[in-house]
């Protein structure tokens, strides 16, 4: 099955059982990070440092290009086209491409029997919709990558490096992966490890930099509005 970084991303974020997201984290910032990142895996789009600024992302000459060059997958277009707009900074465009996209990827993962809808209401007053694990083979994989990388200390490719800095990025990295007799503070060392690494041409690695800062800087603001609420 051929899936989105967002995709491999919210089946991880997703409890398989009860179909529930961590109601103490926002996805939204790191889901459209995972999009940001998969433009620039496919070399759509880059980032610029504006000497007083800050960080920008502009489309390279591909993604800007004519229509046999962009993106391959309706959702990545939509984002192209919302990084071609103008520049924006990474903040602003993880903000931008997460908003509303969690719905977008449930529906597909649902189409593809990859989810089921539960709907029932808390209390029996208040509506939930949950989305459990219909068929968990794909993320089963995903999940073997990351342990393969994060517990056995294999080199990885750039998508599941890039996976593994977005985990990073939201605090999740030690709690997608089987252990395997190791501590939780050796795999988010390793995660973060991983997330600086190496692994990829200096451009991606520029973007996956801005693109996982600023999710993590979308989340704390989050979560302090949340808190402050």
């Amino acid at each position: 099955m051929t899936t989105l970084l967002a995709e491999d991303l919210l089946l991880l974020l997703l409890d398989d059982e009860s179909g529930a997201l961590d109601a103490t984290t926002d996805p939204a910032p790191a889901l459209g990070g995972a999009l940001l990142l998969e433009l620039a895996l496919d070399d759509a789009v880059e980032v610029h440092a504006r000497r007083w600024a800050g960080d920008v992302v502009r489309p390279t000459a591909q993604g800007a290009g004519p229509a046999g060059t962009q993106p391959r997958d309706p959702l990545l277009e939509a984002a192209l086209v919302t990084v071609a707009e103008k520049e924006r900074t990474p903040q602003d465009l993880v903000q931008r491409l997460g908003k509303g996209v969690k719905e977008q990827l449930v529906e597909r993962l649902v189409g593809r029997g990859v989810l089921e809808v539960r709907r029932d209401k808390v209390l029996g007053l208040f509506p939930r919709t949950r989305w459990p694990a219909r068929d968990s083979s794909h993320e089963d994989a995903v999940r073997r990558s990351l342990t393969a990388v994060l517990v056995g200390g294999a080199e990885p490719d750039p998508r599941t490096a890039a996976l593994v800095a977005l985990l990073h990025a939201t605090g999740r990295a030690h709690k997608v992966v089987d252990h395997q007799g190791i501590r939780a503070g050796q795999v988010r060392r390793r995660a973060k490890e991983v997330a600086e690494g190496a692994w990829a041409a200096e451009a991606v690695r520029r973007a996956v930099s801005a693109a996982t800062a600023a999710v993590v800087t979308s989340i704390a603001v989050g979560a302090a509005i949340s808190s402050g609420g």
